[in-house]
C-alpha cells in the first residue's frame, strides 16, 4: 500500500446506519440489546461445551469456534455503530478503516469456512456414521478449523490490500455504519475495475466453492435419512443437522446477496439494511437456533442448571 494514495484523504466520516436523529436513541437500544445477547449466547455456548464432557465431540468443536467468530465478528462492527448513535463525531482513521475492514473480511470469510466444514461433518456423521470417529478425529478437526482460519486471512490481505491501493481524493463520507469494500469502491477516484475482478473472484468464488459444498453435502445427506426406515431415526438423523443448515440458510443468503453482483448494482440504503442482518442479527441468532433446535445442547443446559440449582441449596 502506497503512502501516497492516502494524502489527500487523512480519515473516512461513517454515515452509520440513519440520518435521522429522532430514530438513533431507539436504534441505539436496540442495537445494544442484541449485542448484550450475542455476547452472552455466544460466551453461553463456548462456556457450555467447554464444561459438558458430552459436548466434547467433533461438531461441538466446531460450533465453539463458529460461536467464537461470531462473539468477534459482531464485536468489529457494532460497537463502533453504538458509539456512532450517540457521538456526532463519526470519523474513523485511515488505519481504523484498513484494521476495521480486514477484521470484517476475515472473521466473515472463516464463518464462511467453518459452516462449510461443518457441512463436511454433518455428511460424514449421516452418511458414514460407523465412519465418523475416525474420520473427524481430533487432528483432522484441528487441522480443518486452522486451514479455514488461514484461507480467511489471505482473502482478507487481497481485499484490504487491493481496496487501500487505491486513491481517495473526493469525498471521505462513506455511506454506511463500518468500512466494507464497496462503499470504499464508491468513495475511490481511481479505476475499480480490477477491484471489481477480485470481489467477484475472491468473495464471489469463496461463496460459491463453499455453497457447492453444502449443497452437495445436504443432497447425500437427505438422501441418506429418506433410506432410514424407522420414522424416529430419520427424526434424530435431521436433528444433528437442522441447526446448521439453518444457519447457513440464514449467512449465505445475505451473502449472495450483498456480493455476488457487480458493485454498480449497490443501492447502498438497501445494503445498509442488508449488512445489519449478518453484522448484528445472524450472530445473535446462531447460539439461540443452536440452543433451541439441538436436544444435546438443551439436554447439557438443563444438567448445568440441575447442577447450578443443587449448587445454590
Amino acid at each position: 500500500m502506497k503512502e501516497g494514495n492516502w494524502t489527500t484523504v487523512k480519515e473516512f466520516i461513517l454515515l452509520g446506519l440513519t440520518d435521522e436523529p429522532s430514530l438513533k436513541i431507539p436504534l441505539f437500544v436496540v442495537f445494544l440489546l442484541v449485542y448484550i445477547i450475542t455476547f452472552l449466547g455466544n460466551i453461553g455456548i463456548i462456556t457450555l461445551i467447554r464444561i459438558s464432557p458430552r459436548l466434547h465431540t467433533s461438531m461441538y468443536f466446531l460450533l465453539s469456534n463458529l460461536s467464537f467468530v461470531d462473539l468477534c465478528y459482531s464485536s468489529v462492527i457494532t460497537p463502533n455503530m453504538l458509539t456512532n448513535f450517540l457521538l456526532e463525531d463519526r470519523s474513523i482513521s485511515v488505519n481504523g478503516c484498513v484494521t476495521q475492514l480486514f477484521s470484517f473480511v476475515f472473521l466473515g470469510s472463516t464463518e464462511v469456512y467453518l459452516l462449510t466444514v461443518m457441512a463436511y461433518d454433518r455428511y460424514i456423521a449421516i452418511c458414514n456414521p460407523l465412519l465418523y470417529s475416525v474420520i473427524m478425529n481430533t487432528r483432522k478437526c484441528t487441522c480443518l478449523v486452522a486451514a479455514a482460519y488461514f484461507a480467511a486471512f489471505l482473502n482478507a490481505m487481497i481485499h484490504t490490500c487491493c481496496t487501500f491501493m487505491l486513491s481517495f481524493c473526493g469525498s471521505n463520507k462513506i455511506i454506511h455504519f463500518y468500512c466494507d469494500v464497496p462503499p470504499l469502491l464508491k468513495l475511490s477516484c481511481s479505476d475499480t475495475s480490477i477491484n471489481d475482478v477480485v470481489l467477484v473472484l475472491f468473495a464471489g468464488g469463496s461463496i460459491v466453492v463453499s455453497l457447492v459444498i453444502v449443497v452437495t453435502s445436504y443432497f447425500h445427506i437427505v438422501s441418506a435419512i429418506l433410506k432410514i426406515h424407522s420414522s424416529e431415526g430419520r427424526q434424530r438423523a435431521f436433528s444433528t443437522c437442522s441447526s446448521h443448515f439453518v444457519c447457513v440458510i440464514l449467512f449465505f443468503g445475505t451473502l449472495v446477496f450483498m456480493y455476488l453482483r457487480p458493485s454498480s448494482t449497490f443501492i447502498m440504503d438497501q445494503d445498509r439494511v442488508a449488512s445489519v442482518f449478518y453484522t448484528s442479527i445472524i450472530p445473535m441468532l446462531n447460539p439461540i437456533i443452536y440452543s433451541f433446535r439441538n436436544q444435546e445442547v438443551k439436554d447439557a443446559i438443563r444438567k448445568l442448571m440441575r447442577t447450578l440449582l443443587v449448587f445454590i441449596k
